[in-house]
């Protein structure tokens, strides 16, 4: 194939969210031509199984720069740019419009099954920089097909990986066969069917970040009209400590307010915490209930519900037969793993950062996005926007542009999950919400089981 062949080849992008229409947006502003490949039946498909949930970031915040330009050609009113956006408004006010606009380049039903340098498995050196790369697809009839494609940009996200109740990474003992009384999303306790699960219930709820504080806000607001509602709060951590973020002083207002609001939960007493609790097993009692049992002995007993929110990780399982540069820890690209390791940075002391942090041995393969971040916690959705604009700026050539950097991100706090849930009571945006919990109704708890 000569290089002309290999320049008119699509750029593939695995997933129509946020960040994956981005790049299809910027790679298109650039004159190159972008194929979107979604599993899901729509735009957003993973954003909208969290819809009921506030984001932290305003929809100034929210909206690609080239995007915004695309749709304005198209006669689509921008949101106001101060107001915070649930998961459902995100997709149904920008996503799908975006997807529209772009037209059949955005194929849904359609997941990528596998990516590879066309003729060549890993092992093979020969062909790497001049053979293009190869995508497999699987339709939603169960066909596949073969696309190749000058590049591949993977923004398909970790939605669909969460991270095990096990305190070791794997699942604890008893974790899947428990796993109709096991969840690892915020509940919409919006829903009354959900509701119903978790009224008058105890629940565990297990992580230290920004979903767990969600999870918290949301489960302590349900125990005010539901008496008996009980709420055990496990961290593996020793201590509470930075859980509750930067607060008044986190750029991000939101993220601030929510961590505000759960730190006044515990302090009024709504929920129980146990620190250093790492999940070994999950045993199954008699009367239909579970109990966590730690790696050191500790017990809680008579547990309706468990909400893990520990976390997510990348399923690299697809790309197996790409030569990928990861942190051994992180399972980030190795240079960009130091600036984001949750352990030291906030989303403030990551600097913006593009095509040189995301470059594989593999040319032409970028993670992107949240997957890009592998299983640090820390991503805002104007670092995905900035990634995809270098990254295709490089494709066609601009290497000036890709090298710059266009962003300045809030400052404070670590960042990771999303914001509380609307309140159906209260008016105005998430930084309104203190309210919810300013005439809280003490839920009972029992000291019992635990030793």
């Amino acid at each position: 194939m000569n290089e002309k062949e290999y320049n008119e080849l699509p750029v593939v992008v695995v997933g129509a969210g946020p960040i994956g229409l981005a790049a299809a947006t910027q790679l298109r502003e650039r004159g190159l031509t972008p194929m979107v490949f979604e599993r899901g039946p729509g735009a957003g498909a993973a954003v909208s199984q969290w819809n009921h949930v506030r984001v932290f970031s305003r929809w100034g915040e929210l909206i690609d720069p080239a995007a915004r330009r695309l749709l304005e050609t198209t006669g689509w009113t921008a949101p106001g740019r101060n107001s915070y956006p649930t998961g459902k408004q995100w997709t149904r006010d920008y996503l799908v419009p975006l997807a529209d606009a772009l037209g059949d380049v955005v194929v849904f039903d359609t997941e990528v099954i596998g990516v590879a340098r066309r003729g060549r498995d890993r092992v093979v050196d020969a062909g790497r920089d001049t053979e293009p790369l190869t995508v497999h697809v699987r339709r939603g009839d169960g066909s596949d097909a073969r696309i190749d494609a000058r590049a591949v940009i993977d923004a398909s996200g970790t939605w669909g990986a969460p991270n095990p109740l096990g305190g070791d990474g794997l699942p604890a003992l008893g974790e899947l066969a428990a796993s109709n009384s096991i969840s690892y999303r915020v509940p919409d306790l919006h829903d009354p069917s959900v509701r119903a699960r978790y009224a008058g219930r105890h629940t565990v709820i297990a992580g230290s970040g920004h979903s767990a504080l969600t999870a918290i806000i949301a489960l302590a607001d349900l125990g005010r009209d539901a008496p008996g509602t009980r709420i055990t709060w496990v961290l593996r951590r020793g201590d509470v400590g930075a859980t509750f973020g930067g607060g008044k002083s986190d750029q991000l207002p939101a993220r601030g307010a929510l961590g505000e609001r759960a730190k006044k939960a515990v302090d009024a007493g709504l929920l129980r915490v146990i620190t250093g609790f790492r999940t070994a097993t999950v045993d199954s009692t008699a009367h239909g209930q579970l109990a966590l049992i730690s790696d050191a002995g500790q017990r809680i007993d008579a547990i309706d519900r468990v909400v893990v929110l520990t976390g997510f990780r990348p399923d690299l399982s697809w790309l197996s037969e790409i030569r990928l540069g990861l942190d051994p820890v992180l399972q980030a690209p190795t240079a960009l793993a130091p600036l984001i390791d949750p352990n030291i940075h906030s989303c403030g002391t990551v600097y913006p950062h593009g095509v040189t942090e995301l470059t594989h041995p593999e040319p032409n393969v970028y993670l992107v996005g949240m997957k890009s971040y592998g299983r640090a916690p820390t991503f805002l959705a104007m670092t995905g926007y900035e990634q995809v604009r270098s990254i295709a700026a490089a494709l066609a050539g601009d290497r000036a542009s890709a090298e710059r950097v266009e962003l300045t991100l809030p400052d404070t706090g670590v960042c990771g999950g999303a914001g509380v849930f609307e309140d159906q009571r209260t008016t105005g945006s998430v930084g309104d919400r203190s309210a919810a919990l300013a005439d809280p109704r003490l839920i009972t708890l029992s000291a019992s089981g635990v030793n």
